[in-house]
């Protein structure tokens, strides 16, 4: 994994992400067994804009899923519970971000979540 900053706009705010660029391999594991508040914010790429869902087995804490466009526009998110079998967006994406619910991320949480 290599660390990225990626800057997204909410609410009429700036947010800046410090992210981990996935490879494939972490895209099938994303944030399964990994303990809450070591958990990182991830990002996943792909080539071209997809439909593909998601799960939350074997994630032991709850986190944000955010949709993003190939202009990193937000296009859907969502708060996600442990041991979710489908998680989706209605609309097409070329990025993930998943953000863990825990301390150290805690202010974005809020703002998302607000």
């Amino acid at each position: 994994m290599k660390n990225k900053e990626i800057c997204l706009e909410y609410k009429n705010k700036e947010i800046k992400l410090n992210v981990k660029v996935c490879n494939l391999f972490e895209k099938f594991k994303g944030l399964m067994f990994v303990k809450k508040e070591k958990a990182k914010i991830l990002l996943f790429n792909f080539k071209k804009n997809t439909k593909i869902s998601l799960h939350s087995y074997f994630v032991f804490f709850p986190f944000i899923v955010l949709w993003l466009d190939d202009k990193n526009k937000i296009v859907d998110f969502r708060l996600i519970n442990s041991f979710k079998f489908f998680i989706s967006s209605k609309k097409s994406f070329s990025k993930i971000i998943e953000i863990p619910c825990n301390n150290k991320y805690g202010k974005i949480i809020k703002l998302f979540l607000s």
